[in-house]
């Protein structure tokens, strides 16, 4: 962009004067910083949303490594199922071989 001197402002700031008056320019100059401050405010805004959502989607999507249950049960833990189911089957076949003995009468 090229860079504008004290010749160009003065000719821009009359033709600003001619167009709009007296009057009416430092009420169009509020009016147009109004609207940039507000521009800028909704915009930050819209920023700071997208940062805060991507903070809370960064939470939930990464959930500690704790949290997560291995893959397969390790050596321990499948020894100690085995020894269970075990002692639940061979409970279940004393009842019945005790009652298949003959009786003595």
């Amino acid at each position: 962009m090229p860079n504008l001197g004290p010749m160009e402002w003065i000719l821009i700031l009359l033709v600003l004067i001619l167009l709009f008056g007296a009057k009416k320019l430092p009420d169009t100059a509020k009016a147009l910083g109004q609207s940039l401050r507000l521009f800028k405010k909704e915009t930050s805004k819209l920023s700071d949303e997208d940062e805060a959502k991507a903070r809370a989607e960064a939470q939930t999507v990464a959930p500690p490594p704790a949290q997560i249950p291995p893959a397969t049960p390790s050596v321990d833990e499948r020894l100690r199922a085995l020894e269970e189911e075990n002692r639940r089957l061979r409970e279940t076949q004393q009842p019945v071989s005790s009652q298949n003995e003959p009786r003595s009468n």
